[in-house]
């Protein structure tokens, strides 16, 4: 047994990743969804004041968000956290 660090499985790695963000966008969608008013046709109308609201927000870089709006972007990033720590942790074989 050699103590040589365990490659990377990127491809893992890469899946595992692609699943949170899945999960992060369908969490964003219902949200979304949630806030629309449906029409008969099964389209949704989103209220002008959460297009301004959200416009403002899509304009502006990450440092110039409120402190409420970087703590949200921040509880999102911590959902990928552990799969980052796991493929940077090199464990002998």
């Amino acid at each position: 047994m050699t103590n040589e660090p365990r490659p990377l499985r990127v491809h893992d790695v890469i899946e595992e990743l692609a699943a949170i963000e899945h999960d992060r966008w369908a969490h964003w969608q219902r949200y979304l969804h949630s806030q629309c008013i449906p029409g008969p046709d099964g389209s949704l109308l989103i209220p002008a004041d959460l297009v301004r609201r959200w416009t403002a927000q899509m304009n502006k870089s990450y440092g110039d968000l409120s402190d409420v709006e970087q703590e949200s972007d921040r509880q999102q990033v911590e959902r990928y956290l552990p799969v980052i720590e796991r493929a940077l942790t090199v464990e002998p074989n």
